[in-house]
């Protein structure tokens, strides 16, 4: 499954990149990926391109493998091929059947920092009496 958003950057499945990559617009990976931080607008992870490092975006697609956390403003969709390691925040979370994903899921439209502290709170509070 091809998701079509126009592509500013690419990285090549031959290729490899290292450090901190900040692009303003689109990028496609094809290859390899290692560094600190990866923040870009919409990702979309090619079946043979190997991640590893945290990324930020609006919306990401993943096809391959990442090492490291996923924090998309808008959308995760993790498409059959997909392996990741890492934890996931966003509003929305897609998972096709065949993917195989370690480590925590926070999908809220609100950002809260510490979720399992709000959650307890709501139920800790009293409901009023009729």
């Amino acid at each position: 499954m091809q998701i079509d958003f126009p592509v500013n950057s690419t990285i090549g499945e031959d290729s490899f990149f290292g450090g901190r990559f900040l692009v303003k617009g689109n990028m496609r990976i094809e290859g390899t990926f290692e560094g600190k931080a990866l923040l870009v607008d919409q990702l979309e992870i090619g079946t043979k391109a190997r991640v590893k490092t945290n990324i930020s975006a609006t919306s990401v697609v993943v096809e391959g493998i990442v090492i490291g956390n996923i924090a998309a403003s808008r959308r995760i969709l993790l498409l059959s091929t997909a392996r990741v390691l890492g934890d996931l925040k966003t509003p929305e979370l897609i998972i096709q059947d065949g993917v195989i994903l370690e480590g925590r899921c926070t999908i809220s439209h609100v950002r809260i920092d510490d979720t399992k502290s709000y959650i307890e709170s709501l139920y800790d509070r009293k409901q009023a009496q009729p």
